[in-house]
């Protein structure tokens, strides 16, 4: 049953054609209570409709045993309720399978009198699940993980640039990947380009390509990567590196669509949808005076952070087997409890890319099937990870210590005392919420402060 973007739905109504819908939904009370459900809705979920009718929403579909905006989750009831309009996110769900990421869009019912007394709850299996059977696919379902794939799931529909924010390692190319396999380019095209591997000489003629005698050397005629993105997608890693002097042609192209191989006077027309991805601050390079601000403003226009592996570690068990599978032998190897404990401990400044490269290693090293803490790398085993009680870590390890009877502000001591417990925590952020007494999405709030400081 396809519903109109801003219906207006009545509970009798809504009760009336509840099982005409093809996807899982649900009526819920003001309080989160299930109101009524319709057979998908039971189906996804293994319950039956009288088990169903007075538990909360998130007990059956998340198993939580709080609200999903105190599980670090946005509520859509919530969202709903204080905006007056239907809300779209991106849950975890988890089903008979295990768990699956969801869209679910909620809208607010009317009662007879016109007001809003219950909110009709749609939910559809995301594409993302599609793409997990995909050897190169994107691991996890943590609060950071998931907004991050619910930014890119938005932004893959449409035609608008996507620029992507993320240290090396991330999985920038993965996710631009995403995007494309997403969109209704995913027919066409996927074309990678190394822009930190381009010299000023090479990156015209690789981009647009050139004509014969364009140039010495040039014997014959060659089709830029422009053309071969014709229809698809143009995938323009570490951005930031573009010369100076080619960022022009770069920002005429994105604003015309038009382009010239080199050593032709025959314009061409570009068909593409750009993303662009950097680990670097455009916005300080254009402060800098080596980034074009007009470029920056145009390829910014839907920046997605990536989270650093740090961030989400309570991924990362996922992400340990997934990785095992695509090395020799690392199917056929267990995981030692005190394995992932001391990973855990460890910050990945190289994030999965250097996940991947200490399980290879410890592949190697095993010559039995359990990868134990022995075979990782020294700088994983390392204690002083941590920090020491009074010690702020900072870059390389080193630490700052106060004097006795300095004054020194609360918001300063929390961010040491954060930096801290979230270096020494073996638990997931979730667990360090609890211990901390705060919600899990307060605590990515204040993480995120610590790293714009």
């Amino acid at each position: 049953m396809e519903l109109p973007a801003t219906p207006v739905f009545t509970r009798s109504h809504v009760v009336s054609v509840l099982d005409s819908m093809d996807d899982p939904a649900v009526l819920l009370s003001d309080d989160l209570s299930i109101i009524a459900s319709n057979r998908a809705y039971r189906s996804r979920f293994g319950e039956n409709a009288r088990s169903l009718v007075g538990r909360r929403c998130y007990e059956v579909s998340h198993r939580f045993t709080r609200s999903c905006d105190q599980e670090g989750e946005t509520c859509p009831v919530l969202e709903c309720k204080t905006s007056g309009e239907p809300c779209r996110t991106l849950h975890v769900h988890h089903t008979d399978t295990g768990p699956e990421h969801h869209e679910a869009t909620t809208y607010p019912v009317l009662d007879e009198d016109g007001r809003v007394s219950s909110y009709l709850e749609i939910i559809r299996c995301d594409p993302f699940d599609a793409l997990q059977k995909t050897r190169d696919r994107l691991v996890g379902h943590s609060f950071p993980f998931n907004r991050m794939l619910e930014m890119v799931r938005r932004v893959a529909p449409t035609s608008t640039t996507a620029l992507l924010l993320g240290e090396s390692g991330t999985g920038k190319e993965l996710v631009a990947r995403a995007i494309h396999t997403l969109s209704p380019r995913a027919v066409r095209s996927f074309v990678p380009v190394e822009c930190s591997g381009l010299s000023e000489s090479l990156f015209e003629s690789e981009l647009f390509g050139h004509e014969k005698g364009a140039f010495t050397g040039a014997t014959q005629g060659k089709m830029g990567l422009v053309e071969a993105a014709e229809g698809g997608t143009l995938f323009l890693d570490e951005v930031g590196d573009i010369p100076l002097a080619q960022q022009v042609k770069l920002l005429r192209l994105i604003e015309t669509g038009i382009y010239r191989r080199v050593g032709s006077v025959n314009e061409r027309q570009a068909r593409f949808r750009l993303v662009c991805a950097t680990h670097r601050s455009l916005s300080e390079l254009v402060r800098e005076g080596t980034f074009r601000a007009d470029l920056y403003y145009r390829i910014s226009a839907f920046p997605i952070h990536l989270p650093p592996l740090r961030e989400h570690l309570e991924d990362l068990p996922a992400l340990v087997q997934h990785l095992l599978k695509r090395l020799d032998r690392g199917s056929q190897l267990r995981v030692h409890p005190d394995t992932l404990k001391a990973l855990r401990r460890y910050a990945f400044p190289g994030n999965v890319r250097e996940l991947l490269n200490i399980l290879e290693r410890a592949c190697l090293l095993a010559d039995g099937d359990i990868l134990l803490p022995r075979h990782l790398p020294p700088e994983a085993l390392d204690e002083a990870n941590g920090v020491s009680p009074g010690q702020e870590p900072g870059p390389g390890g080193l630490g700052r210590t106060y004097p006795c009877g300095d004054i020194v502000p609360l918001s300063e001591l929390e961010g040491c005392y954060l930096r801290e417990v979230t270096g020494r925590f073996d638990g997931s952020n979730r667990e360090l919420a609890d211990r901390l007494g705060i919600s899990e999405r307060t605590l990515y709030r204040k993480l995120a402060a610590l790293r714009t400081d």
